[in-house]
């Protein structure tokens, strides 16, 4: 498994977050998601704009085995997404803490995130 960034935050259910400025986050699927998943084919994603709430689902990823879907793990408002990533699912297979899906504005109730030392430990029981 590739390192798993410390500057990043991480939910249960295998998204990153990226908090700037404690008011935007920026959102991914983490590299153990992407492993999980397998090779990317489409990916479906909300519009600017679009509400999102901690714990539920805002998108979802298509693979060659199955979609899942991508589950927001902070509450706010849509204010920015990642077209390259709807034209090229592949790059977040190939890098996925560079290919985030949204970024997120007005962020309040975040979902219990882990730090990158308390994400790695629960993928290793996950991984068992």
């Amino acid at each position: 498994m590739n390192k798993i960034p410390d500057n990043l935050l991480y939910a249960k259910t295998h998204e990153w977050v990226e908090i700037k400025n404690d008011q935007t986050a920026r959102i991914g699927i983490s590299d153990f998601a992407q492993h999980e998943l397998g090779d990317l084919v489409f990916i479906n994603l909300p519009e600017v704009g679009d509400p999102v709430t901690a714990g539920e689902t805002f998108g979802d990823v298509e693979s060659v085995k199955a979609v899942s879907d991508v589950i927001s793990p902070v509450s706010g408002v849509v204010s920015a997404v990642n077209g390259e990533i709807l034209d090229h699912p592949e790059s977040i297979n190939e890098n996925p803490y560079e290919s985030w899906f949204i970024e997120v504005k007005e962020i309040s109730g975040k979902s219990d995130l882990m730090t990158a030392a308390e994400y790695e430990e629960f993928c290793g029981k996950e991984a068992h």
